[in-house]
């Protein structure tokens, strides 16, 4: 599937477990690679920030490659903590 990634944005982003996380804001890409990055999700309210790496906003930052899924919602899959 490919879908322009300002038709992402505004998208709600769980997990695979159906955890919700928030909502896609933004993303960040390598200019030297052109491959992308980070997901940059505004989280929602029942989220701990500080479980997560995130940037001056508040926002959560997400491997790009986290993603599985898109359809009415992004699915991202999270690497377990050890």
């Amino acid at each position: 599937m490919k879908a322009f990634l300002t038709d992402l944005k505004g998208k709600t982003v769980m997990t695979k477990e159906g955890d919700l996380l928030g909502v896609l804001d933004d993303f960040i890409a390598n200019t030297r690679t052109g491959h992308m990055d980070s997901m940059l999700v505004v989280p929602s309210e029942n989220v701990e920030p500080r479980l997560y790496k995130t940037d001056a906003k508040g926002r959560l930052l997400l491997p790009f490659k986290s993603m599985r899924a898109v359809r009415d919602v992004v699915v991202v899959e999270m690497e377990a903590s050890s």
